[in-house]
């Protein structure tokens, strides 16, 4: 499912002027979350060539006038401004401070400049608004954060916005989920210009799974947009959540908000940013996780209770969202709590049904120091505070082939 190398080599030979292929610069703004931001610069920054990782030029650029204020109350000095744009092959967003201001209307016209230019755009995270500001995304498929899908869904609507990849790949223009879905893209762009082996290199370097498994659906929850409020469809929405254990389809949501399937379909999909019927199935799926989690009903008896008609249907959807059986989950999920006083390990747990993912010595060979920060100056600013960021723990369960987790370009 990975991008082709001939649509990769097409790309590159687009470039124009001064750019080139190697050349990354990263547009930070102020207000950006620190942790999105660092992701470009950590896998794009730091020579890695001692660990098989082709080296790439980080342009570290300012979006808007410095000192760029992050997460923490810290400041940012970028080393350049917008003009170092026009040497990059590769130009990347890695968030937006705000998804209801309006990035700089210098910035923007640097990205069309860019992309006219040939260069590929990416935007993690929020920065897909940025990114859709600039009309890059008009007509194409894209991705955000699942909380903030339908806002970008509703905002622009000639965007095709998917909240269910962690990535999207539409060839020269890319975008992705929150936080670590950034790291996802950053390793799939590294695959593209260099294939497996370096991708593979790099990601033991930065000890993260080299390809993850899944979506976004196992993030999702119940929430909908604020706007839908106020919407007709909002007593359609609510009537559904509340009748789960019914065995209804989307035709019987079409005709309680007394719509066409074909009208509905569009309504809700411009609402919501999902199409209606991955909705309804993503929501039985969520609700067949509360029900594993809380409760001592059987598989059979809580597909019934979600309004799957069949056991078989329940476990398809369930491995496809959440990439493992409803017995398996439910097993490593008691494994996390205390049974009798004893915390059972979930490794052991997961070790019955996931195939081990390299032995002891393979991870300790893995684990390598890290070379020096990126050039760019970080300060805190005079009173402000400076916070500990850190990542939860997250289990990674391989089961699909190729690439999951993404949508590429043909």
């Amino acid at each position: 499912m990975s991008q082709d190398s001939a649509t990769a080599t097409e790309a590159a030979r687009k470039l124009t002027g001064r750019r080139r292929r190697e050349v990354v610069a990263v547009l930070l703004f102020s207000g950006g979350p620190i942790f999105e931001s660092s992701i470009p610069l950590s896998v794009f920054g730091i020579d890695r060539q001692d660990a098989g990782v082709p080296r790439y030029r980080l342009l570290v650029c300012g979006g808007e006038e410095g000192p760029l204020r992050t997460t923490g109350g810290l400041e940012l000095s970028a080393p350049y401004g917008l003009e170092a744009i026009s040497r990059a092959g590769t130009v990347v967003v890695p968030a937006w401070r705000s998804i209801t201001s309006p990035p700089p209307a210098e910035a923007l016209d640097a990205l069309r400049r860019a992309h006219e230019e040939g260069a590929r755009i990416v935007g993690l995270c929020t920065g897909a608004f940025v990114l859709a500001a600039a009309g890059l995304l008009d007509g194409r498929p894209a991705t955000t954060h699942w909380m903030y899908a339908p806002t970008l869904a509703k905002r622009y609507p000639s965007v095709h916005v998917d909240p269910r990849e962690l990535f999207v790949d539409d060839g020269d223009v890319l975008t992705s989920a929150g936080t670590a879905a950034g790291i996802d893209l950053c390793l799939h762009i590294v695959r593209t210009d260099h294939g497996t082996e370096a991708a593979g290199a790099l990601a033991r370097r930065l000890v993260v799974p080299p390809r993850r498994s899944g979506g976004q659906e196992r993030y999702l929850d119940r929430s909908l947009p604020e706007e839908i409020g106020s919407d007709p469809l909002a007593e359609v929405v609510a009537w559904a959540l509340e009748h789960l254990h019914e065995q209804f389809d989307v035709e019987t949501l079409a005709a309680r908000a007394y719509m066409s399937r074909r009208t509905f379909d569009r309504r809700f999909r411009s609402l919501t940013g999902s199409a209606p019927l991955q909705w309804l199935i993503t929501q039985r799926v969520l609700q067949a996780q509360r029900l594993l989690e809380t409760s001592d009903y059987s598989v059979d008896e809580v597909a019934g209770r979600c309004g799957f008609r069949s056991p078989v249907a329940l476990r398809g959807h369930f491995r496809r969202q959440l990439g493992s059986s409803p017995a398996a989950y439910r097993a490593a999920y008691r494994a996390r709590r205390p049974q009798g006083g004893v915390l059972e390990s979930v490794t052991t747990v997961l070790e019955t049904s996931v195939p081990a993912q390299g032995t002891a010595s393979h991870r300790r060979a893995a684990a390598a120091a890290s070379p020096g920060p990126p050039p760019v100056t970080a300060t805190a600013a005079p009173g402000g505070p400076v916070e500990r960021l850190g990542v939860g723990p997250e289990a990674y369960v391989p089961g699909r082939p190729a690439l999951p987790g993404q949508r590429s370009a043909p």
